[in-house]
């Protein structure tokens, strides 16, 4: 992934350059304008008043590459202004300046594609807002009567996790990294994604950039709230690739991602909405009932009390349909966060007719609980 990053800089740097140069250029209007040295370049004659149109368009060029080389989301507000200015000018002078329509055409694309991000990442963080504001349900700390009532496996993932005594989660943020599939066979793409939860009311918003190839990604949001699911996934944040809400399957299952990354924030299975089953020394079902969607699933643990998997049955979409079939995570490489043992890296698997499908590696980065602003 850091050759990834790598790539991705080199090339920001590269077009902020070109931004600079095709800039840099139209001083050339403005010195012939003003007779400042001898233009040879451009045989027609131009005004004062445009030459300080070509000084303008130089500015605002320059202003957009350096916008553009510190990753300001809103530097198109300034390159689209500066393309439009420079397009009308190559138009006055065609005979001389025609080539520099290519440049602006490229840029102009590269605008749009910015604009669409910056609009799509606009609408993401006014939904983490929005989740992250909701008012704290439940205050103080967890302690040994609280999780009296659980099953006793689950206390003792309780107490081995470290959530007794440390304050009741209300929020988390966490930052990850991995690979996915998109079909078995595929191609594993590597992706990094931010994500936010609310216990107080269940709700999750997922934000992933996942690498198709050089220079081609997928944008996309997952989220669940209000007890409804959304998933929302973009090519270079133009092209709708799916967009699935407003299903009871599209509910069911984002219901069941929340309640299965509950491992993350284990204070969470204290929560009202939750109900809790024993079925051995290993193992316990969990069904989580909220906004009239009820799911149940299984979570599985080792001797010492980790939480190493999870399974139910999810409703996944497979030959442009969907269907029930069993999912599967398990997780590993227990770290702590913010004083608190949670899995450190997880695979999500389809349990199929025709055999599994393993379609997703995550590994956990950051995770910070109870922080009320986004990353």
């Amino acid at each position: 992934m850091s050759s990834e990053n790598n790539i991705a800089g080199m090339l920001r740097y590269f077009v902020a350059l070109i931004i600079l140069i095709h800039g840099l250029i139209h001083f050339m209007g403005f010195s012939k304008a003003f007779g400042y040295g001898n233009i040879q370049q451009l045989t027609k004659f131009i005004s004062r008043p445009v030459g300080i149109l070509w000084l303008s368009a130089a500015v605002l060029f320059i202003i957009s590459a350096i916008l553009f080389a510190v990753k300001k989301d809103s530097w198109w507000m300034v390159g689209i202004p500066a393309v439009l200015l420079s397009q009308v000018l190559l138009i006055l002078a065609w005979h001389d300046a025609k080539y520099g329509t290519v440049i602006n055409i490229i840029l102009l694309i590269i605008c749009i594609v910015s604009y669409a991000a910056w609009d799509f990442n606009r609408m993401v963080k006014k939904e983490v807002a929005a989740l992250l504001e909701q008012p704290f349900k439940q205050t103080g700390f967890v302690s040994n009567e609280m999780i009296s009532k659980l099953p006793p496996v689950v206390q003792k993932w309780m107490q081995h996790a470290g959530v007794v005594g440390k304050p009741i989660i209300q929020t988390v943020r966490l930052k990850q990294h991995g690979m996915m599939l998109t079909k078995p066979g595929g191609k594993w793409m590597d992706f990094t994604a931010n994500q936010y939860f609310s216990t107080g009311k269940p709700a999750f918003n997922w934000q992933v950039k996942v690498n198709v190839m050089p220079l081609i990604y997928l944008t996309g949001r997952d989220k669940y709230e209000n007890g409804k699911g959304e998933m929302l996934i973009r090519l270079l944040f133009l092209k709708t690739i799916v967009d699935s809400k407003g299903s009871p399957e599209i509910d069911q299952g984002t219901l069941l991602r929340y309640l299965s990354e509950m491992s993350w924030f284990p204070s969470a299975a204290l929560s009202d909405y939750i109900t809790w089953e024993a079925i051995d020394d290993h193992a316990a079902k969990a069904t989580m009932s909220y906004n009239n969607i009820t799911a149940s699933g299984i979570f599985f643990f080792n001797e010492r009390s980790d939480v190493i998997g999870f399974e139910a049955m999810r409703y996944g979409e497979f030959n442009g349909k969907a269907s029930l079939e069993k999912w599967h995570i398990e997780s590993k490489d227990f770290k702590d966060f913010d004083g608190i043992r949670i899995p450190g890296k997880s695979e999500v698997t389809w349990k199929l007719k025709d055999g599994d499908f393993t379609w997703l590696k995550v590994e956990l980065l950051t995770v910070e609980f109870n922080k009320s602003e986004p990353f």
